[in-house]
């Protein structure tokens, strides 16, 4: 890319100007930082000479000492001013053709300004690969496999499992864009206390019976969770009843439990699956602690051998004070595994399903992060090559004005009452609309879907996010219906260009002055290497917003279909490579593009 051979120049004249006759890069993306300027008028990159210069401060510093990607200069002293430095090195400079000019401004900054024909090549660049612009093969085929989402059946499905699912599709959709072979996970807790909770509950409201266990549905089966969770806390005789049951469940000893077992676990797991569909997400694999989670006790009881854990009030725990963490304990006195347990078998059972695995990456909440590096930290040590591979990502949580919700008590906004209401609100927005009836409630689906996930995904992954419901809809500004429906907008007028029979042309116009929607564009396989490296989507998000005010602005302003301009032709090309990085851009954020808004 441009930016990757402005880098190299940058290197090769340092090392001319310092007498250097080798430079060894090991990564010059780290070596030499490019910026974009703020202000476009001000180039498409920057370079800042003061970053390898500190004579204000009397230093010496090297580009090592700077840049540990560059590893030249070393114990160099520089001892002009960075605005000196810059225009030495501005004379050495040996730049790509690509390059239209280079200016030095304010104290020592290098500014880059990219050549018409450059920002039309892009352009065709884009037509040319259509839904392939901005994939790389970088990642060469590595196998990536990514967990989220992870509901429990016996619970409902709720918002927290959303923003998993909406960050974990997210990150396997930009492992993917960058060459790598996606394998699609989710970790279920068909066991444990929780399980015990709801079978308590719902032996309470139904009979053993098919006919009765017939009626339950998701939202039964929710209310039964909670009224076990209640008498868990409020009833001694009901929490020992529970107590009991957990284990009773754990070893499949009673037929009539294992019954209702079956039922309610059926039930929950094809209720997900239609939640799934919604959100666009296909897993490859489903993990359950009642299968996988077995395997971790042998590996603890192993570990216990070997002195990796230990004996504690009948008890095995892991000891983490000793690494700077704090301990927890992985098999009960009752002789059950904890989650922590399972998370063993879990992962060595990843590995085994798939031995070429290059990395697995677990998606969570943030409120998971010290459980998982406690159970890190023992998987390190009774499971090093799988520790080695894998690594956890946190998000923060979704909230409302209420505040936080619970499962536990009852005060819960499901994920697909959550759609729900997001739906209601734009089908109200698009009722008037001349669109068949039965088109409305699929675009009402995809509208509401991708007001939701853009409103968890338009900011860093580790922050609390609180939903707007009015400006999670809104057609103008920062929304995903409003990138919805600038992508519908270009779509209208490419409709408009075949009717007219104008035909889209990358070749740059006699006399054409550069657009801000041309100098944003081309930057979008850059956004996409930056967000895939660091696993953040939000780099997307902000981005094509960026991109579709570019547009809007343009589209407002000039004439795009016109038979009789001679510019027409490539502004059409222009708005065809618009909706081209928009959709890639949507489908990174696993959000559906409409053809009609």
């Amino acid at each position: 890319m441009i930016d990757d051979e402005i880098k190299e120049s940058i290197l090769e004249a340092l090392a001319d100007i310092y007498g250097k006759s080798e430079v060894e890069r090991k990564d010059i993306t780290e070596g030499i930082v490019l910026e974009h300027p703020k202000d476009l008028s001000h180039g498409d990159y920057s370079f800042a000479m003061m970053r390898i210069t500190q004579t204000n401060l009397g230093t010496k510093r090297s580009i090592e000492k700077s840049h540990p990607g560059a590893t030249i200069l070393l114990n160099l002293t520089l001892p002009d001013a960075p605005k000196v430095q810059a225009q030495k090195l501005v004379a050495k400079l040996r730049l790509p053709k690509e390059i239209e000019k280079v200016e030095i401004a304010g104290v020592g900054f290098i500014n880059f300004y990219l050549s018409k024909g450059f920002f039309s090549e892009s352009v065709s660049e884009a037509l040319r690969q259509a839904q392939g612009y901005g994939k790389t093969k970088v990642l060469g085929n590595a196998k990536v496999m990514v967990e989220y989402t992870d509901p429990n059946p016996f619970k409902e499905f709720h918002i927290g499992h959303l923003m998993s699912n909406a960050v974990g599709e997210s990150i396997a959709r930009l492992f993917e864009f960058r060459g790598a072979k996606v394998l699609r996970a989710c970790w279920q807790g068909d066991v444990g206390l929780h399980v015990a909770k709801a079978l308590w509950g719902m032996k309470q409201k139904f009979e053993a019976r098919s006919s009765k266990l017939e009626e339950m549905d998701a939202k039964a089966l929710g209310e039964a969770y909670v009224l076990g969770s209640e008498k868990f806390e409020t009833d001694e005789s009901a929490k020992k009843e529970i107590t009991a049951l957990n284990k009773v469940i754990y070893e499949k000893s009673d037929a009539e439990v294992d019954k209702l077992y079956d039922a309610g676990r059926t039930m929950s797991l094809k209720h997900f699956e239609e939640i799934y569909k919604i959100l666009g997400t296909k897993f490859d694999y489903y993990f359950f602690e009642g299968r996988e989670g077995r395997e971790g006790q042998p590996i603890v009881e192993k570990g216990l051998a070997a002195g990796v854990f230990e004996k504690s009030d009948g008890a095995v725990v892991f000891k983490g004070e000793k690494r700077g963490l704090h301990t927890r304990v992985f098999i009960t006195t009752q002789g059950l595994p904890t989650y922590e347990t399972k998370e063993l078998g879990l992962n060595k059972a990843k590995f085994e399903k798939e031995p070429d695995l290059d990395e697995s990456i677990i998606v969570t909440a943030n409120e998971q992060s010290d459980y998982f590096k406690v159970v890190l930290a023992a998987m390190k040590e009774v499971l090093p090559e799988v520790a080695k591979k894998t690594k956890h990502v946190t998000h923060g949580m979704l909230r409302f004005a209420s505040g936080k919700m619970s499962s536990r008590t009852g005060n819960v906004i499901t994920g697909e009452s959550l759609i729900e209401q997001v739906k209601a609100l734009v089908r109200e927005k698009v009722r008037a609309r001349e669109i068949p009836e039965p088109e409305k409630e699929t675009l009402a689906e995809v509208v509401a879907v991708g007001a939701i996930k853009y409103s968890i995904l338009r900011q860093g992954i580790g922050g609390d996010i609180t939903f707007d419901f009015e400006k999670s809809i809104s057609f103008e500004g920062d929304s995903g219906p409003y990138l919805q429906y600038s992508y519908v907008r270009a779509r209208s007028v490419l409709a408009k260009a075949t009717t007219e029979k104008i035909r889209a042309s990358a070749e740059l116009p006699e006399n054409w002055e550069t657009t801000v929607l041309e100098k944003l564009l081309y930057r979008f396989p850059e956004v996409v290497g930056r967000a895939g490296r660091e696993l953040e989507p939000h780099y997307i998000a902000t981005f094509i917003i960026e991109l579709a005010g570019a547009f809007n602005s343009w589209y407002a302003n000039e004439q795009i279909v016109d038979a009789r301009d001679s510019t027409s032709p490539y502004k059409v090309a222009l708005t065809e490579a618009f909706t081209v990085v928009m959709k890639n851009g949507l489908w990174l954020l696993g959000i559906c593009t409409p053809e009609k808004m």
